[in-house]
This record gives structure tokens, C-alpha cells and sequence, in this order.
């Protein structure tokens, strides 16, 4: 596993300065993270880092891995912190961390892993039980679970952007569906969870996104034009380029993540993502146009002239409206910083 270098040292000062007033409330606390070595679970660890140092909070993070030796190996100036703790075990049947905690983030399992439907909709909802029963020996007090905007199945062309209020939903008949399917099945079983006791359970839906450790290998278009552009390649776009997506900069979804399990409402979830529509051609021609020697871009096949192109793009009102939250970093300004950090020597 390659060694990352940290994250820049702006992007977490950002997410310190938008989030500073809610961290007393973990002072001398204990925080249960699972999906900790991955896109999400890196920002999320190495901001707690930082807010737990520089706030003097006494707080301690455990995070669930599968692999403790890979995430040393990935993030060794991380791995070396007293305030976290790696606990190794798989989300679906993990050991119980001894011990009380006061929050639990839930970010296991993300569509860019792979895996077969089946084994998919198993792991997702093995393993959000498997937390829940955690939940209730612990004695956490807050439990934020990362569900996805698939939940919603796929968005009307028609509709410019998706409210937490649509009532889509994947098709079933669909094994593609297996992770928005399973998402939705772990949201229910949160609030059931979150009805019957004291917990308070938060539901971030979270889309697309962009920033340091992103996956530059799955079937993120995002990475995979990143991929390109390091590589001295033409941006090629596997279909047509007409799909329609939005993007938030990793700095902004942290800051979101953390203000929604703080924050938020129970058993209310929240779209998190980008409010600044793009289609992936045109995309794949900024970000060709931002890189040092811009070298085109290629298209697998040409439009076709009736149809439709699909969108996945968050309505964000709720979170503005409720929370405060906001996308800092425009598109534009979000690529810019990702490609430094992509190019910085660890």
C-alpha cells in the first residue's frame, strides 16, 4: 500500500475553523469509527486529529480496520498518534472494543468497493447491525450513519436536483441496485434502532466528490480523469460525456460529516454533496485544461441526439437551511487543490 502524504495543512485548518464551535461536546469522549482507512475515513480521522490537538480535548478515536498494518503503512504519521487507537476486525463481525464510547460513525462499505451484489447487500446490512448492537452495549450517545444519495434510485432527468423528500427508490428487480437497496435498508434500521432507545442517529446522503484519497482506480469518473491527467493521457470518457454530476471538495464534506452527527436532527437525513451541476465532457475538459500540458479529451461514442442524460445531483437546501453548511470550494478551485496534492512527494 502506497504511503500518502498528509492533507494539506489548509484544508484542515477550513475544517477546524467551520466546525470549532461543536467539539466541546466530545471533550474526554470516545469516538467508534468503521470505514476509517478509506476515502471518507481519512478526512474524518485525520480532522479529529486535529481538532483533538488543537483544542486540548482529552478525546480518544478507535477506528475499525481490516488490515492495521496497511493503514500504518498508508498513513504513518497518523498510525503513531496516542489519541488512536486501531481495532482490527471486519465490520460484519468485529470484537467489541472494550470500553464506553460517547459517538459512533458508521462509514463501512462504499460503492466504489469490489464486490458482487449479493455480498454487497450482506456486508451492508451484516454490518450496520452489527454497529447497532455495538451502539447499545457502548452506551453512545450519537451514531452518524454515511448512507448514499442511491437510495433514491435513478434521478429524473427532469429534475435539476434531488430533495431528501423524493420518493424514487432503486429498482429491485436490478442487481445494481444491491447498494443503494442495502443503504436504504441500513437507514431503516438505524432509526428503528433510534426510536427504541437513546441514541441519536444521523443520516448523511452523500454523492460525489473530489480531494485526497479519492480512488483514482474504480468507476469514479472524477478519479478516473485524475488518473488520466497525472498520466500525460488524454481525459477519456467512457460513454458520451452527457451524464450530469455534482461535486464537493473532501475539506467541505468533512466539515459537513462532522456538523450533521453533531448537529443534526435525528432520524432526519441530509444530502451532502455539490449544488454546481457539470456534465462529465465538461469535466473531463476542465480538468484537462487545469493540468500543466493539456492533451484533449476522447469520447467512446458521440451523443445520441433524443435522449436524455441522466443526473445525480443533491438538493442541499435542508443542510443549508438547518445547519449552516455551505460549498466553500468551487469546482474549479476543488480540482486545482486535489492535483497539487496528488503531486506532492511523500
Amino acid at each position: 500500500m502506497k504511503t500518502a502524504p498528509p492533507l494539506p495543512a489548509a484544508d484542515l485548518d477550513h475544517i477546524l475553523t467551520h466546525t470549532r464551535r461543536y467539539w466541546e461536546e466530545l471533550r474526554h469522549g470516545r469516538i467508534f469509527v468503521t470505514g476509517g482507512t478509506g476515502f471518507f475515513g481519512c478526512w474524518l480521522v485525520e480532522s479529529f486529529c486535529q481538532a483533538n490537538k488543537g483544542l486540548d480535548l482529552g478525546a480518544e478515536l478507535v477506528v475499525l480496520t481490516r488490515n492495521p498494518a496497511g493503514f500504518r503503512e498508508k498513513l504513518p504519521h497518523l498510525a503513531r498518534r496516542k489519541d488512536l487507537i486501531l481495532h482490527e476486525g471486519d465490520v460484519r463481525d468485529f470484537p467489541f472494543p472494550a470500553g464506553a464510547f460517547t459517538h459512533i460513525i458508521h462509514g463501512a462499505t462504499t460503492s466504489g468497493a469490489p464486490m458482487a451484489p449479493a455480498l454487497m447487500l450482506q456486508t451492508i446490512s451484516s454490518g450496520t447491525r452489527r454497529v447497532l448492537d455495538f451502539a447499545a452495549t457502548c452506551g453512545a450517545k450519537k451514531l452518524l450513519y454515511v448512507s448514499s444519495g442511491a437510495v433514491y434510485g435513478r434521478q429524473p432527468s427532469d429534475l435539476p436536483s434531488i430533495p431528501e423528500t423524493h420518493p424514487g427508490a432503486p429498482d429491485p428487480t436490478n442487481p445494481d441496485s444491491a447498494y443503494g437497496e442495502g443503504k436504504r435498508l441500513g437507514e431503516l434500521l438505524c432509526v428503528l434502532a433510534g426510536s427504541s432507545t437513546a441514541l441519536e442517529v444521523k443520516i448523511a446522503r452523500c454523492f460525489a466528490f473530489i480531494g485526497p484519497h479519492l480512488p483514482l482506480d474504480v468507476h469514479f469518473a472524477m478519479g478516473n480523469f485524475l488518473r488520466d491527467a497525472l498520466a500525460g493521457d488524454p481525459i477519456r470518457v467512457r460513454g458520451d460525456g452527457t451524464p450530469v454530476r455534482s461535486y464537493l471538495h473532501a475539506a467541505d464534506l468533512a466539515v459537513w460529516l462532522w456538523t450533521i452527527l453533531f448537529q443534526g436532527t435525528p432520524a432526519r437525513a441530509y444530502n451532502v454533496g455539490g449544488d454546481e451541476a457539470v456534465s462529465l465532457g465538461e469535466l473531463a475538459a476542465l480538468i484537462d485544461r487545469l493540468r500543466p500540458s493539456p492533451k484533449g479529451v476522447q469520447f467512446a461514442r458521440p451523443p445520441e441526439g433524443n435522449s436524455k442524460p441522466s443526473r445525480y445531483v443533491p438538493d442541499i437546501t435542508r443542510a443549508k437551511a438547518e445547519l449552516g453548511l455551505n460549498q466553500h470550494f468551487r469546482l474549479e478551485e476543488a480540482i486545482k487543490r486535489t492535483l497539487q496534492w496528488l503531486t506532492t512527494k511523500t
